[in-house]
């Protein structure tokens, strides 16, 4: 059997004018989460615009139709929305300065940011979510040419001790945690007034004292990812190649004793407190780089 060439020709062109375009539904952008997978177009009869859709309903008066941060609310808006097209994430699985993984914007359309207008987008279905993943993905051509990296390995917590608090006290001096966020966690430290993210707005360092969730989670665990990859776009750096793993889970015990929670760290701390008056030392620029009791 003979393939008539001239008849092939105009098949082909169209195919590459439909490709560049985006006009093929096989190559549009899509999200992967457990067995559900997203669309940002194209997700069938039922789904026509998909993840496009969904973006223009509740996210387009923020983040703006172009995905850059620059909605219509943007202005009386303080942080900042997301700028899509700079794809800079700061809740993140993987290592500094790479892209999250679906489950990472997963997680963090479904959470919200605490201190944010960033709602919780839990009342939409886990795969209304993953399209609005797979659609917030078109906005950079980052999705295109860069793969996300593996996600850190968190190994087991230790086993909370006053002796770990102590030294996670120390690390908060050593590192200097109190610069940003304070000698009691309150997020005024005398660098906070002039922190600024990637873009040049003012950022505020975490208040511990205002409760229980963070940017990017409420758990320990949470919290230890957060000090090994750093919140890309803020000055809060990744430690991954500066600190241990078992100063971390030292560090993020520590910190849990500066919120108003009733923890098992908290009550290891005020029994060690109570019965060591007057025995540490001031966190900050007068304790000089020990920290220390």
């Amino acid at each position: 059997m003979k393939h008539d060439k001239t008849a092939v020709a105009p098949v082909v062109a169209i195919f590459i004018v439909l490709l560049a375009a985006g006009g093929i539904s096989a190559f549009a952008q899509e999200s992967h989460i457990g067995n559900v997978t997203g669309h940002a177009n194209g997700g069938g009869q039922l789904r026509p615009d998909a993840g496009k859709q969904l973006y223009r309903r509740y996210c387009i008066g923020c983040h703006g139709p172009q995905g850059d941060g620059n909605g219509e609310n943007a202005t009386w808006i303080d942080p900042k929305p997301r700028d899509f097209t700079a794809a800079v994430f700061k809740c993140r699985s993987t290592p500094t300065g790479t892209l999250p993984t679906d489950d990472d914007l997963f997680n963090s359309v479904t959470r919200g940011f605490i201190t944010t207008n960033m709602p919780a987008w839990k009342p939409l279905t886990n795969h209304n979510r993953a399209d609005l993943v797979a659609y917030i993905k078109t906005y950079s051509a980052r999705w295109k040419t860069d793969m996300p990296a593996e996600p850190i390995v968190i190994p087991p917590e230790p086993a909370v001790t006053i002796e770990g608090i102590l030294h996670g006290r120390e690390l908060y001096q050593k590192v200097e945690c109190w610069k940003c966020h304070g000698a009691e966690g309150h997020g005024d430290g005398p660098s906070a007034p002039t922190l600024t993210d990637s873009k040049n707005n003012p950022i505020r360092p975490y208040d511990f004292s205002v409760g229980s969730r963070f940017k990017c989670g409420v758990t320990n665990r949470d919290l230890y990812r957060i000090f090994m990859t750093g919140l890309d776009g803020t000055p809060m750096p990744s430690y991954a190649d500066s600190m241990m793993p078992a100063d971390a889970w030292d560090l993020v015990h520590f910190l849990r004793t500066l919120q108003p929670l009733k923890t098992e760290e908290a009550a290891t701390w005020k029994a060690w407190v109570s019965s060591h008056p007057g025995q540490l030392q001031p966190i900050g620029p007068a304790a000089g780089s020990s920290g220390g009791q």
